[in-house]
């Protein structure tokens, strides 16, 4: 009997002390509450392999790796949680944006015009690293009343970007330029003689950015450029499918 308790007394010790302290496998001095030494090898988990986890592709692409996330329950997994993902819907629609167009006139002094044309509110109670990715449609004409293409020439740079609250950096920046070869068709220009493209353009870009705890404000902006004396432009942005993913770190 006398036996029996000592066995039962040694067994709680040992319960309570895996309670407790750290468990050790392969080393008998573990430095943190599970610690698996290098003779143990690598952990595995097959509730994550690729026959028993849709978000793993090892099916489709035999020896691949994917990321290893952790949700707000600390669990383990491959799903990526977005904050914000269009996921092939139309991120930004053009009808009801506040600014669906920017135009330069010929008589702005340095040939640069800007707008704000969409914008994000996002709250994180820590500091995080937001991940920006975006592609924006537009298409270039000379004006707008009535709708016309440009048949002067000239060229013209459209750049979109985003800052950051009140902050002047520019993130993301990405750049078109818009131009025609119309050296056999000076002005007037002949109604019969169209050289030049019509159709969609787009901007596309990824980037990080470092946010503070609080609420802050994504400013969605483009930038609309000619030469000097400013050439006429009108730009319509978000005429197609736009997209935007943005995921916390």
């Amino acid at each position: 009997m006398k036996k029996l308790y000592t066995l039962i007394t040694l067994l709680v010790s040992v319960f309570l002390q895996a309670q407790t302290a750290a468990v050790g496998i392969g080393t008998t001095n573990p430095q943190q509450k599970l610690h698996l030494d290098d003779s143990v090898g690598t952990l595995r988990i097959e509730s994550l392999d690729k026959d028993n986890n849709a978000y793993n592709g090892g099916n489709l692409q035999p020896g691949g790796t994917y990321p290893l996330y952790v949700d707000s329950n600390g669990i383990l997994t491959l799903s990526t949680q977005a904050l914000t993902n269009s996921d092939g819907l139309d991120a930004i629609d053009h009808m009801s944006i506040p600014t669906s167009s920017i135009t330069l006139t010929t008589d702005d002094a340095d040939g640069k015009v800007e707008k704000t044309f969409f914008t994000y509110t996002i709250t994180v109670p820590r500091a995080a690293v937001l991940e920006v990715k975006y592609s924006l449609s537009f298409e270039v004409y000379q004006t707008n009343s009535p709708l016309t293409m440009i048949r002067d020439g000239g060229a013209r740079r459209i750049t979109t970007y985003y800052t950051l609250d009140s902050a002047t950096r520019k993130y993301g920046q990405a750049s078109k330029c818009y131009m025609n070869q119309n050296i056999n068709n000076p002005a007037p220009f002949l109604p019969t003689e169209r050289i030049g493209a019509t159709g969609q353009l787009y901007n596309s870009s990824t980037t990080y950015i470092q946010l503070t705890p609080g609420t802050h404000t994504v400013h969605f902006k483009t930038e609309l450029s000619s030469s000097l004396p400013s050439l006429e432009t009108y730009v319509r942005l978000a005429v197609d499918i736009d997209s935007v993913f943005m995921r916390l770190y």
